[in-house]
């Protein structure tokens, strides 16, 4: 009985039983993901669906007849690291096939399918569609793309992540109608569109069933929720619909708004969170740059000063709540002085941390045309410096909740003894494991 015991799957000798002759070998599949919250939530559905069709789950290190990434492409670094992915998988298991999806599967799927090692390509149409794709698939198919023009892409698929982790991050929404000069998340996801509130809430109850506490709303652009069809019906919902229907109607015990837009952040959304027994008073705000001059260049639709706004209404309603800013540096056209306003600007907000990302280059973006270009090194350093800001200002609004008590949702996960969760405004705690802990809300003295 040589060879491969399922059509166009590898045959592992040390997989062997006496007994493989009676019973063919199941089919086992490892995923990777790169990238956002939404992508995970993407990448963990689309394991729910090869488990459903017969998949065995394996971990990305150890050998698996399939190898799926579900790709970023926000900066240069995801790409390269897709690249790297596919060279070490070819290494250790050379007779595997491997799976692209994600955006950068979408931007560039020529470009993957040449990488060596690379058997199929999906593009944003097409990833959860990838059942049918491996029953039509062989190891001698190479660089084999399932893609379309992105302006076809205009259906919702509902995914959320596994409960592996106690909080379930869930999108929404996806897509952007928005045209930053940096970004080429239009280009790889599309046109906004989500769910709507009813499905959302029905999903939400199942994975309430199945023990989740918290879920973590996700989006490409979030705040833009509300735009899209669901079964042929335009929705006639927003963003503040969704959020005062989940804390009135759900059972989950915890919600947390990531990434949304500042100006998609109403007053009237940050006072209903204020006074919100479910929603967690931590938010996540992109700035991108402290400089208007700069905010302008990257067609942001905002100016600091309602950055500001923002960040001092939620303090204001909420002093213990935590927010964190995305900021870019490097973009073409930053000067000292710009980078100063930016860093100042940072010092003087009260907030909790900073994701900070150094500006790439993406192709067929306005910023490419746009100067002068910042050199590479100068680019890092003024990432080093806005993360020393970011460490500091975790360290003071930790230090600022010390002799507090706080509602902490531990994780299931035991690491060496240990287990680790978060207040309701994200401050790590790590403590010694208690089985009666894990997946449970602890009153916790920081």
């Amino acid at each position: 009985m040589a060879g491969s015991t399922l059509p166009g799957f590898p045959f592992h000798p040390e997989k062997k039983t006496k007994w493989a002759i009676f019973a063919p070998m199941k089919k086992s599949v490892a995923l990777h993901t790169l990238g956002c919250k939404l992508n995970f939530s993407e990448t963990t559905s689309i394991g729910r669906l090869l488990e459903d069709d017969g998949f065995v789950k394996k971990d990305f290190d150890d050998v698996a007849d399939v190898y799926v990434i579900n790709t970023c492409s926000v900066t240069d670094n995801a790409d390269k690291e897709c690249r790297y992915l596919v060279r070490k998988i070819q290494k250790r298991a050379p007779g595997s096939m491997v799976v692209i999806t994600g955006c950068y599967a979408q931007l560039k799927p020529a470009e993957i399918a040449a990488i060596p090692g690379v058997n199929l390509v999906l593009g944003a149409a097409e990833k959860f569609n990838i059942t049918q794709h491996l029953k039509e698939l062989t190891k001698n198919d190479s660089g084999k793309i399932c893609s379309c023009d992105i302006e076809d892409v205009n259906s919702f698929t509902a995914t959320h992540s596994t409960n592996e982790r106690t909080r379930v991050f869930m999108k929404v929404q996806d897509g952007c109608d928005y045209n930053c000069s940096f970004c080429t998340i239009p280009m790889a996801r599309g046109k906004s569109r989500s769910d709507s509130i009813e499905n959302i809430l029905n999903e939400i109850e199942q994975v309430a069933a199945k023990g989740a506490k918290e879920i973590v709303l996700t989006g490409i652009n979030l705040g833009d929720f509300g735009k899209g069809y669901t079964g042929g019906k335009k929705h006639e919902e927003n963003f503040f619909d969704l959020v005062r229907e989940l804390d009135t109607r759900s059972t989950i015990e915890r919600f947390r708004i990531s990434s949304i837009e500042p100006n998609l952040l109403s007053n009237e959304m940050i006072e209903f969170v204020s006074n919100s027994r479910r929603y967690m008073p931590h938010f996540h705000i992109p700035l991108q740059s402290g400089s208007n001059k700069i905010l302008a260049a990257m067609r942001r639709r905002y100016k600091r000063e309602l950055y500001a706004e923002k960040v001092n209404l939620i303090k204001l309603l909420m002093p213990h709540a935590c927010i964190g800013v995305d900021v870019i540096v490097g973009f073409p056209g930053e000067t000292e002085e710009d980078f100063r306003e930016t860093a100042e600007f940072l010092q003087a907000l009260d907030i909790s941390y900073l994701h900070v990302f150094t500006y790439s280059e993406r192709d067929n973006t306005h910023a490419l045309s746009l100067g002068p270009v910042v050199p590479v090194n100068i680019r890092n350093e003024r990432n080093k410096i806005l993360r020393n800001i970011s460490y500091i200002k975790m360290q003071a609004f930790t230090e600022k909740h010390i002799g507090e008590t706080r509602k902490v949702l531990f994780e299931k996960a035991e690491k060496g003894n240990m287990m680790e969760g978060y207040t309701d405004n994200y401050i790590k705690i790590t403590a010694p494991y208690k089985e009666e802990w894990a997946n449970e809300i602890v009153e916790w003295c920081i």
